[in-house]
């Protein structure tokens, strides 16, 4: 029995500690699903709402307050600087998006991501991008954070680029850069070769329902427990046994004597007839 008490509790540290994994796991999925809720109230109240000037937004460093506000700027196109980014996906359809710094005449200058090109699978990724509308030109477009990653996906080489980070792509500019970036919703004069970004989908996701695959992991687990440990206890009642009672043994039948056989007698004993059957036999 001590043996099984210790493969119990052994078993109840792992199903613990799994069990401890799988909820944080769920809980990590509904902040994510709260997070995303946040993110498409903040986009809808924003999608239609009056354009600010850039010059109030991009002052500083841009953070999830300051995303998805509607911003109006109006520049020049350094078209020299672009930057294609790789590996990109709109509805589906692989291709690029083209990144071109605007300088205004204040001396700000915001990277703007133009839109996005579709490429052929078959083919190799294009190193150039559409030409920017030559002149002045006012944007309005989407405020956006700084993509994340390391240097091998935020640094341009060759003028290509994996993430959109405007410090990172700052470096190889001849010239310092705001923090963020806009996505383009339209411009004037407008563009002719690229697609503008379509808004993040509106919904709650999958969070919910991964959620509710870790919650049930996790109660998988604490029944496999109780299924074990019952299994053990049903095959330890069996090891033991349990007091059988013993076969009935069948005594053996005496036959009954025959009235018409003579019985055997033992010897120098007499047998007497019966008087009534000598007398039958005289007459």
């Amino acid at each position: 029995m001590r043996r099984l008490i210790i493969r119990w509790l052994a078993l109840l540290l792992f199903v613990m500690a799994i069990g401890v994994t799988c909820v944080l796991l769920g809980q990590w999925q509904l902040a994510r699903l709260e997070e995303r809720r946040v993110t498409n109230e903040s986009i809808q109240s924003r999608e239609d709402a009056v354009p600010v000037s850039a010059s109030e937004v991009f002052g500083g460093p841009i953070t999830e307050a300051e995303e998805w506000q509607r911003v109006e700027i109006t520049g020049t196109y350094d078209g020299a600087n672009q930057i294609v980014v790789r590996l990109r996906t709109l509805d589906r359809q692989p291709g690029v998006e083209v990144v071109t710094p605007l300088r205004t005449a204040d001396g700000l200058t915001v990277l703007v991501d133009r839109g996005f090109m579709p490429t052929d699978r078959n083919r190799p990724t294009p190193t150039t991008g559409p030409a920017p509308p030559a002149g002045e030109v006012t944007v309005t477009g989407f405020v956006r954070v700084d993509e994340r990653g390391g240097d091998q996906a935020t640094v341009p080489v060759d003028g290509q680029t994996r993430l959109v980070n405007a410090p990172k792509i700052a470096t190889v500019l001849p010239y310092p850069v705001a923090d963020g970036w806009i996505s383009l919703q339209s411009s004037t004069p407008a563009e002719t070769e690229l697609v503008p970004l379509s808004l993040p989908e509106l919904s709650d996701g999958p969070h919910f329902w991964y959620a509710v695959q870790w919650f049930m992991f996790a109660s998988i687990g604490l029944a496999g427990l109780i299924v074990f440990v019952r299994g053990d206890l049903r095959e330890r009642r069996a090891e033991r046994g349990t007091p059988q009672k013993a076969p009935k043994q069948k005594r053996a039948k005496i036959p009954s004597p025959d009235p018409y056989r003579p019985r055997e007698t033992e010897p120098g004993s007499s047998t007497r007839e019966p008087s009534g059957t000598a007398e039958h036999v005289d007459r």
